[in-house]
């Protein structure tokens, strides 16, 4: 039995602009053309963080998400540093992502401000930019933020293109313009390829995705397994992966890690109960519930001891998972000083088909 598809396949991915950042200069924009970084608090050049993310301003010194605080801090000292407002970022996600999900039944959230829409039902790429153009339109319009837009035969190349004209930019790669689009993009353009491999493949006289596209495919499996061949594939253009909810991801964790190693029961609970708001957020924003909760305490001296307890029943209720988080905090922590401490949901279910309530149970 033959499915029906539509002639050619059309994949939208979205990408917010600096989100966290553009959010806080909506909210005060006094800030509006500033160095404004999101994140731990830099404590002079001495904080322990890191980086959420960054303005566009911010960005021309050198300052990226995930980078150190103090190292953003050294190459910017002017720069506005702000704590991250996870409530006020969930809350604006929601909003852009229902705008989203009215464009297309195929839809991926994968992160707090990008998703994907398989919208190969609107017949032409010229029909996708129109609407990719009203999504940002009405984006901008509603919530006063702008995004990327890239529109490609796969999820691969549409999300390769959303990067190629931020902020506010749209690129559209169609079938017959792959190869003058891909070949001559550093080989670390394709999503997965990390510092390590790009590295690796420069070893082998692999710069460029056309030089991927040139190796010999055994070579590269020989070289790097099945990530060889894949690598190889994406180097082709050819991605079919399915535009559908997540429901492989493992787990969803956030700890702190203390300017000074903490001893005060009081303030660890405190910061338990932050850090399970934070992961149950994020659960819920995904359209998850959890079986399991991992709590993860590094004590001085880089010594680490983590457990993991589950629920009989799957749940997204903030205080259930506290508690639970509580009960393993007790069970592990022995009264020494803290440096770090974590939490991680995993055991995911879909939160629309489960009862996840407290008193569901």
């Amino acid at each position: 039995m033959t499915e029906n598809r539509p002639a050619q396949r059309i994949i939208m991915h979205i990408d917010m602009d600096s989100f966290f950042a553009s959010v806080e200069v909506r909210e005060n924009p006094s800030l509006k053309g500033k160095p404004v970084v999101v994140g731990a608090d830099p404590k002079g050049g001495k904080g322990r963080g890191v980086v959420s993310t960054c303005s566009y301003e911010a960005r021309e010194y050198g300052i990226r998400s995930a980078m150190p605080v103090s190292t953003a801090y050294r190459l910017c000292p002017e720069c506005i540093f702000l704590p991250v407002n996870m409530q006020l970022y969930k809350k604006t996600s929601a909003n852009v992502m229902n705008i989203m999900r009215e464009y297309s039944d195929k839809f991926q959230q994968v992160s707090i401000d990008e998703a994907y829409l398989d919208i190969s039902f609107i017949g032409s790429y010229d029909n996708a930019e129109s609407v990719g153009r009203e999504i940002k339109e009405r984006i901008f319009h509603a919530e006063g933020l702008t995004c990327s837009v890239g529109i490609g035969p796969g999820k691969v190349i549409a999300k390769i293109a959303s990067g190629m004209n931020k902020p506010a930019g749209m690129t559209v790669v169609r079938p017959d313009a792959i190869r003058d689009f891909l070949d001559p993009l550093p080989v670390d353009a394709i999503p997965g390829i990390g510092k390590k491999t790009k590295v690796r493949l420069e070893k082998h006289g692999i710069v460029t995705i056309k030089d991927l596209l040139g190796c010999d495919i055994q070579e590269l499996k020989d070289a790097f397994g099945k990530h060889g061949i894949m690598m190889h594939r994406l180097a082709r253009g050819i991605d079919d992966s399915e535009v559908r909810e997540k429901e492989g991801q493992k787990s969803i964790g956030k700890q702190t890690t203390y300017p000074e190693d903490v001893s005060d029961t009081s303030i660890l609970l405190s910061d338990l109960s932050d850090l399970c708001e934070n992961v149950q957020n994020r659960l819920e924003l995904r359209g998850y519930s959890c079986r399991t909760v991992t709590v993860k305490i590094r004590y001085a001296g880089f010594i680490d001891r983590s457990k993991a307890d589950s629920f009989l029943h799957p749940t997204i209720d903030l205080t259930v998972i506290y508690e639970k988080a509580k009960d393993i905090f007790t069970d592990l922590y022995d009264e020494r000083p803290v440096r770090s401490l974590g939490v991680s949901l995993s055991g995911f279910d879909s939160a629309k088909s489960r009862q996840s309530r407290l008193d569901d149970f």
